[in-house]
């Protein structure tokens, strides 16, 4: 084996191209998926679902932030801050809910992260035309209904 080999590894990236790949509605299932763990661990009394919960709540929470960053760091750039002055908070906020969340298995912190990723989609929504969040939105709704 040649000598450069040996320390050339493979690197694994999204592709940092506006294309068509980004999408909030990803977030968005995750935090859906980290309220209903709480919800449904509050409503058990077996200690094995309830740790199962905690387990599948934490594993969404991370994915979430992963989305969230992908968002942030693959998708936005400066000229979207024309559009949406507030992105950098957006975003501070919509991570620190999902640590939140992740921390917590009360449903109001996981109702807290589906609100700023709510808010991250509309902000998304107003950088991508013909993107409609809203229909992600309800549609995401509906199923928790």
């Amino acid at each position: 084996m040649k000598l450069r080999n040996r320390f050339i590894k493979p690197v694994y990236a999204h592709c940092d191209l506006m294309c068509g790949v980004y999408d909030p509605a990803q977030a968005r299932i995750e935090a859906q998926s980290v309220y209903n763990a709480c919800k449904k661990y509050a409503e058990s009394d077996d200690p094995v679902f309830k740790q199962r919960a905690v387990i599948i709540k934490e594993q969404r929470a991370d994915i979430c932030k992963k989305h969230l960053w992908v968002l942030w760091t693959d998708y936005f750039k400066a000229e979207h801050l024309e559009q949406v002055p507030d992105l950098h908070d957006l975003f501070w906020k919509a991570a620190k809910a999902a640590g939140e969340a992740k921390k917590s298995m009360d449903e109001g912190a996981a109702q807290k992260l589906i609100d700023a990723v709510d808010a991250v989609g509309a902000a998304f929504a107003k950088t991508k035309e013909g993107y409609d969040y809203g229909a992600i939105k309800k549609n995401m709704e509906q199923q928790a209904a």
